[in-house]
């Protein structure tokens, strides 16, 4: 069973091919038998089988919905009532939600069952899963290389069909970046598309959840659950939700594909460019025409977002002080050392270099010569983006600059590792959906096509990355020993 996707699990509990408790006990065996991955922190797996029961009892009085009984697990970013939400940090090891994300509300009305919470670089902070306080998640295509980040847990519990879906954030490209190097289908949806309501927050102006699927057909049905309006949530945009499914299968003759020159250049792997080419020509032949087009402020993503991120996270972070939850340090001598103390421990190296730097852009003296200069670029990289989707459908390009790196490689050198999001970056600086989907392999080590689209056009990128699953078969990969 565990290699079906959501779409056929959907269509066995209708059809009483098996139950989902069935279906959950299968999952959970593999989880535990899997668990040298590392990819979950909570397994909670006597709510997951009541809920199964629950879900079987709705299918049997004609009551289920179209996911009822499916399992899916969460990123630890996502509060869940009454289970450890840790964002992968010390600092909140010990932190039990008192109430749900609305994503998780969302599944749990639609009647999916969650198998536990997934491993992640802390506070979302990383690009390799390498800074969570729980270790290193490891890649099932190659164990001695990185999964990708932050949502590295999420990634590699699909890849390795110990869940059919889950849930990511992106803040800079943690669902297509771990999407790509694990070989599964990744979809960050437009900023506001998708509610950040109990949503730990590290960016806030640049953070979106989605779905983390083995096809593009699972993305839309899971998107389809988590999309919507929600008036908790101050960043929600009252859009339309269509329905995701309607249009996957649409031809894309006449599609106008767009090619930003900056994606390839000297910073790309050739056999990564290579490998691109080759998924676009795919394209071609279902009758997509190709145009080259330019993003000169590309370039300057990279230091915008170093700048913009660490400040947000600066702001937000401030909150974990030792006193209302999370870590609190052992016999302070006073307030101040209760405050220095509980966030020296709690915090990892990569989540205190942001909020220094983040801090230090925010500074008196410092705010208008960084936080606000960056802010002007963002609105230049917006703008950038804006002018090639008046040319094209779709802009597509690579995820990452090469393959899976391996573990420990580049965690001495925080700005190496921060050039591993090079593509991905811009994406969420201007608030634009976009996509993972398998693309290839090099040297057995997946590569992920990048799909970029114009706000709210989420239906239009499912079904560009659909049409390219159909002729294709990279999405069916199962890492050797995981089949």
């Amino acid at each position: 069973m565990h290699t079906k996707t959501i779409a056929q699990l959907a269509q066995g509990l209708h059809t009483g091919d098996f139950s989902s408790v069935e279906l959950t006990q299968a999952y959970l065996q593999r989880i535990q038998q899997y668990q040298s991955l590392n990819s979950f922190i909570s397994i909670t797996g006597a709510q997951a089988l009541a809920a199964a029961e629950q879900a079987d009892l709705a299918i049997a009085q004609g009551k289920a919905g179209p996911l009822t009984g499916v399992p899916i697990a969460h990123k630890d970013i996502f509060c869940t009532q009454g289970i450890k939400t840790s964002c992968g940090s010390k600092m909140l090891d010990n932190f039990i939600a008192p109430y749900n994300a609305t994503v998780v509300e969302k599944f749990t009305a639609a009647g999916l069952v969650s198998l536990g919470k997934l491993n992640m670089d802390e506070f979302a902070m990383g690009s390799s899963n390498e800074t969570s306080f729980y270790g290193n998640v490891q890649n099932p295509w190659a164990e001695n290389t990185v999964p990708g980040g932050s949502s590295g847990g999420s990634a590699v519990a699909v890849a390795a069909r110990l869940i059919p879906g889950a849930t990511g954030t992106d803040t800079g490209g943690s669902i297509r970046q771990p999407a790509a190097l694990c070989g599964i289908t990744g979809l960050k949806p437009t900023y506001g598309r998708v509610s950040r309501y109990g949503m730990i927050a590290y960016a806030s102006s640049l953070d979106q959840g989605g779905p983390m699927t083995q096809t593009a057909e699972d993305a839309a049905l899971m998107l389809q659950v988590m999309a919507g309006f929600d008036p908790k949530d101050s960043t929600s945009v009252e859009h339309e939700v269509p329905d995701y499914n309607a249009d996957l299968n649409n031809s894309l003759q006449g599609l106008k594909i767009g090619l930003p020159k900056e994606f390839f250049d000297a910073a790309l792997n050739s056999d990564m460019a290579t490998t691109i080419e080759a998924a676009i020509n795919e394209y071609k032949k279902m009758g997509a025409s190709v145009v080259e087009v330019s993003m000169p402020n590309l370039k300057l993503a990279i230091p915008a977002y170093y700048v913009i991120a660490p400040a947000e996270c600066s702001a937000n972070l401030s909150r974990m002080d030792g006193v209302r939850f999370g870590h609190r340090c052992s016999n302070p001598a006073d307030l101040n050392d209760l405050y220095i103390r509980s966030r020296a421990e709690g915090f990892g190296t990569e989540v205190k270099r942001r909020i220094l730097v983040g801090t230090y852009a925010l500074s008196e003296g410092y705010y208008d010569a960084y936080y606000i200069k960056a802010q002007k670029i963002r609105r230049l990289i917006s703008d950038d983006f804006n002018k090639a989707l008046q040319e094209v459908d779709v802009i597509m390009g690579p995820v990452t600059p090469t393959p899976a790196f391996g573990i420990g490689e580049k965690t001495n050198d925080p700005i190496e590792m921060y050039l591993a999001d090079i593509y991905t970056i811009a994406i969420n600086l201007a608030g634009l959906p976009a996509m993972s989907i398998p693309a290839g392999f090099i040297n057995k080590k997946p590569v992920g096509l990048q799909i970029i689209g114009n706000y709210f056009a989420e239906a239009k990128l499912l079904n560009v990355a659909h049409q390219y699953q159909q002729v294709t078969d990279w999405h069916q990969q199962t890492p050797h020993g995981f089949e």
